[in-house]
């Protein structure tokens, strides 16, 4: 049982991920499509930025800027800072979505700390990078009329070093 409860995190952000549920957003997408953009400077979006950690986690974890402006089909990089205040290292592994959930769908990261997960060691400080853009079909889409903000959220969970999940349906 306590496996499934370690489990559930990743599970269920593999699931949102692949399903687009839950305000996840698309990841990696190619450069080809990032190059022949068009952006859409008549929509200004404003983009704010929420860090949380789980009450096991020790780190700190901010956003180095509370919001940027954007426009669909433009990229953006913004900034993550964490810090793991203790005197041993911790992996940990990031969970995120996007509200309004909707507006996951147009949500693309290019690269983000939370493809992977991050060691950090005792006392150590690092900058996470999230670069993406907002899909310029976001500015098409009549349920994103209204929509003129939209917060990226992660929270941190400790990873531990070493543990495999296993795939459903296989033993």
């Amino acid at each position: 049982m306590v496996g499934m409860s370690y489990a559930a995190v990743p599970l269920y952000r593999l699931y949102c991920q692949a399903t687009g549920m839950g305000g996840t957003t698309g990841a990696g997408h190619g450069s080809e499509r990032i190059e022949s953009m068009q952006p859409v400077r008549d929509r200004v979006i404003r983009v704010t930025f929420n860090a949380d950690v789980h009450s096991s986690m020790q780190w700190n974890f901010k956003p180095q800027q509370s919001e940027i402006f954007v426009v669909p089909g433009e990229t953006a990089l913004a900034f993550y800072k964490a810090k793991n205040p203790t005197d041993k290292p911790i992996i940990g592994i990031s969970t995120y979505n996007v509200i309004p959930f909707e507006a996951g769908q147009y949500f693309n990261k290019i690269q983000c700390f939370c493809f992977e997960e991050q060691r950090l060691n005792p006392q150590e400080e690092v900058d996470m990078p999230v670069f993406f853009y907002i899909d310029p079909e976001f500015a098409e889409d009549p349920k994103m009329a209204k929509v003129d903000l939209i917060t990226l959220s992660y929270t941190f969970f400790e990873a531990k070093e070493g543990q495999k999940l296993p795939l459903p349906g296989y033993q």
